[in-house]
């Protein structure tokens, strides 16, 4: 079974970085497309960032887009979001997840019922 373990949240000051880690286990993450998703409180979740399984393409919301940058390392198993300029607005729990079906990450990142395995998120805090 699928398994998923964010890490690297934390409190950040406005215009800075963090690099948040999506650690796999029972697949390989070049064979499911992973999207990156956040929540806030009060909020709905949303899908921020995915990155495709055949050949790593990537796609972004236009809230992040030239801020966040999703990579992968095949050896190690883990998908990485790199965060920079981060603004208050950034605040969220941030989780990623597994969509086995390889259904969307193509012109959006799909809504989280798409997606199938889940994190526990890591909480991302930037004040204002």
């Amino acid at each position: 079974q699928a398994q998923l373990v964010e890490s690297g949240g934390g409190l950040v000051q406005p215009g800075g970085s963090l690099r948040l880690s999506c650690a796999a286990s029972g697949f390989t993450v070049d064979h499911y497309h992973i999207g990156w998703f956040r929540q806030a409180p009060g909020k709905e979740r949303e899908g921020v960032s995915c990155i495709r399984a055949s050949d790593g393409s990537t796609f972004y919301e236009d809230s992040v887009k030239g801020r966040f940058t999703v990579t992968r390392d095949i050896p190690r198993n883990t998908v990485y979001l790199q965060m920079n300029n981060l603004k208050p607005e950034d605040t969220a729990v941030y989780y990623c997840a597994t969509d086995s079906y390889l259904r969307v990450c193509e012109s959006r990142v799909g809504m989280p019922k798409e997606y199938d395995y889940w994190g526990q998120g890591t909480q991302v805090t930037v004040p204002s």
